[in-house]
């Protein structure tokens, strides 16, 4: 225990005025006379008795109220968690900014990084001479301690937002680590933040808990600067139909306006850019939200050229925080895919449902199909050049030759796709299990399993995997059961490297994928090439079967590699361009948002361009070659959780620190209080007052009781 004011308790002393007071205010027992005198004795004797006991009694009150008020006075305090310490000491201070986008959020005409800067700025000032002083904040890379206080006040006044801000508990730990190779006694962090739920995440929490076990009894302070009911308008992460299309198909750009706080107005705007990078707006919606609610927001943009193009979804109008307020796209445009379908016997006929799904007769008339599909027999397989496609599909194959197998295989290696659909024709299975067609296929054949109820149908699990992308949006609203499958092959266990896109609902493989060389197989264990009315092996094709037209689109957009290029990125995510071998470049300039093109050096081996320097939402442009060569782009967004309001629940908050202690405060006070409590320890002031003043209660009844007539 320790003492603010020790020489307080000289104020013990003053016991002596009650002991005093009740010797000389004593009362004593009243002579009586009366003839049974030995009666009286002995009343007189209980009357003594009585009185004393009633006089030590109040005596030990009155002292003990002393006692306690120079007690108060003096201002002990107990530390319950190791070695004391003074007001003054020194010590290892590590103070640690969030640093995130949302801490531009702006309420009462201040940004929270401002106030975290002005709260940080008189924290400094509170620290004790000759301590050890380091400012941290969310950026990436270690932290060291400030040359003098001067230094770190300059580190603090110079702090900007960052658009990758890495997690809070991550910061806590570089902090732990630096304070932990202080020789000082005491250490402190100082962790100031909104308390937005982005920050603190559940995956990086048992690496924090690992270093507070290095530095058990360092005192942590979390400084609240967040609003506790922010009101803002924001828009959700974008989802593209694709981020290289066919100049025959529209951009769908989806995304969710999202507001917290009171119920409003608020109209969104799509903006296209042009070769000038003037933006053209293309498209706007208005919706009305009420308070905490979110709304689906769609565009459809058509008529696209070939080339790259770059856009922004915006909200109209100013709030509380503007980062969230526009997110960047870019997409490539090609011409149309070309697919070879090659077909039983009559190919027309073999064919029809998959040529239908893929590019309607009359989206071809009007020239909107976004694959070219090309239709073959079978026989002729052997003789066509596969160079100009861009995938094959294999409808109810027969037996084939091992030349056309191995051509297959070379050709999806070389980053093609193929699809084979296998049938009533894969007989016999033994000529599908050859090691030339293993080379190709996803697994061996066993037997042809029947489910002649129809309680058997295409299940996926989730729809995670890209070729399912589009079903999304649509979740259990799919109706696979209407869609049975009566026939299918059975499959021997999938070889290292294969995966299960879509399973039967009885757990057995329908859709399978293989990756081969740089590019992919698909085997799908049923047809979709079966009439109705001829003892088919599926109802997939038939009917309103539009599951069945997003199941195909997205299989051949898979294998064309339509997702394989990737234009969009978060904030500090390496952007990577994959280069034309024919139109390489040694050098590139690259022109991030705002900002001069600079000299970028392309990988010509791997034919790849790598930009790491992506800290800047916006687009981005690669050009090489003037008006005639290279024109690239991709787009840049801030992450969800980097703009995320929403605060952490305090019982979340305990699961990061776990069973190690730390104080949250929001004023000044509250930090001082904390100051007193962590540095010297909790302060018995209030106790010893409250204890003074219930003594004092018992004296003056008592008191009463005692001296009334």
């Amino acid at each position: 225990m320790t003492f603010v004011n020790l020489s307080l308790l000289g104020g013990t002393a003053l016991i002596a005025l009650p002991i005093v007071l009740h010797l000389i205010m004593r009362q004593k027992p009243k002579r009586l006379e009366f003839p049974a005198l030995r009666f009286i004795q002995k009343r007189s004797d209980v009357n003594r008795r009585r009185l004393l006991l009633r006089h030590i009694l109040l005596l030990l009150l009155r002292a003990a109220a002393i006692a306690l008020l120079a007690c108060a006075l003096a201002r002990p305090s107990i530390h319950f968690s190791g070695a004391l310490g003074s007001q003054e000491a020194p010590v290892a201070a590590a103070l640690v900014f969030d640093t995130a986008p949302r801490m531009e959020y702006r309420h009462e005409n201040l940004s929270r990084l401002q106030s975290a800067r002005e709260l940080g700025l008189w924290l400094l000032a509170q620290l004790p001479s000759q301590s050890q002083i380091a400012v941290l904040d969310t950026r990436l890379g270690p932290g060291t301690f400030q040359v003098d206080r001067g230094a770190a006040k300059q580190r603090i006044e110079r702090l900007q937002t960052v658009a990758h801000s890495q997690p809070l508990p991550r910061a806590l730990d570089e902090a732990l680590r630096l304070v932990g190779q202080s020789e000082l006694e005491r250490k402190e962090v100082y962790v100031f933040s909104d308390l937005a739920r982005g920050a603190w995440p559940a995956d990086s929490v048992e690496a924090l808990q690992s270093r507070l076990k290095e530095v058990p009894h360092v005192g942590i302070y979390v400084i609240d600067v967040g609003v506790k009911q922010p009101v803002n308008y924001s828009l959700g992460e974008l989802r593209l139909s694709g981020q290289v299309l066919s100049n025959r198909s529209s951009l769908r750009v989806e995304t969710e306006l999202s507001h917290t706080g009171p119920a409003g107005d608020r109209t969104v705007e799509l903006y296209l850019l042009d070769n000038k990078g003037n933006d053209r707006k293309r498209s706007e919606q208005s919706y009305a939200l009420d308070g905490d609610q979110s709304q689906q927001v769609e565009f459809h943009v058509g008529s696209l050229g070939i080339g790259t193009h770059q856009g922004f979804v915006r909200i109209v109008g100013q709030d509380g925080l503007a980062c969230d307020d526009t997110r960047y796209f870019s997409v490539e445009v090609k011409p149309a895919w070309k697919v070879l379908v090659a077909a039983p016997d009559p190919p027309e006929q073999t064919a029809l449902f998959l040529f239908q799904a893929l590019a309607p007769t009359e989206y071809q008339r009007r020239g909107e199909a976004r694959f070219d599909c090309h239709l073959i027999g079978l026989s002729e397989l052997s003789r066509r050049p596969l160079d100009e496609y861009a995938a094959v599909c294999l409808l109810d194959p027969t037996p084939l030759e091992p030349a056309e197998w191995k051509k297959l295989a070379d050709f999806a290696a070389d980053g093609h796709g193929v699809a084979v659909f296998l049938g009533r024709n894969a007989r016999p299975a033994e000529s599908f299990n050859t090691p030339v067609a293993q080379d190709l296929l996803a697994g061996k054949l066993l037997r042809q399993a029947r489910a002649p109820d129809g309680d058997v149908f295409l299940a996926p699990g989730d729809y995670q995997h890209p070729i399912l992308s589009e079903f999304r949006r649509l979740a259990g609203a799919v109706p696979w059961q209407a869609f049975p499958v009566f026939r299918y092959w059975e499959i021997d266990a999938p070889r290292s490297g294969v995966g299960v896109v879509v399973p039967y609902s009885d757990r057995r493989p329908a859709l399978l994928e293989r990756p081969l060389g740089k590019g992919r197989a698909l085997m799908m264990t049923t047809p979709v090439s079966d009439r109705p009315d001829r003892d088919p092996w599926n109802l997939l094709p038939v009917g309103q079967a539009w599951p069945f037209g997003i199941l195909v689109h997205g299989m051949m957009l898979y294998l064309v590699g339509s997702g394989d290029q990737q234009l969009n990125y978060y904030a500090g995510q390496t952007a990577v361009l994959q280069l034309d071998p024919q139109q390489s470049r040694s050098t590139y300039q690259l022109f991030a948002p705002g900002e001069d093109g600079f000299p970028l050096s392309a990988d010509l081996t791997r034919h790849l361009l790598v930009i790491s320097a992506t800290d800047q939402a916006g687009n981005y442009r690669v050009q090489a070659g003037g008006t005639t060569g290279v024109d690239r782009g991709f787009s840049v967004n801030l992450a969800p959780e980097q703009t995320e309001l929403r605060r952490v629940a305090e019982e979340d908050l305990d699961k990061v620190f776990g069973p190690y202690d730390y104080r949250v405060a929001r004023t000044r006070q509250q930090i001082e209080r904390d100051f007193s409590e962590g540095r010297v320890g909790r302060e018995l002031f209030s106790l010893l007052i409250l204890m003074t003043a219930l003594i004092l209660a018992a004296e003056h009844f008592v008191a009463n009781r005692f001296y009334r007539q």
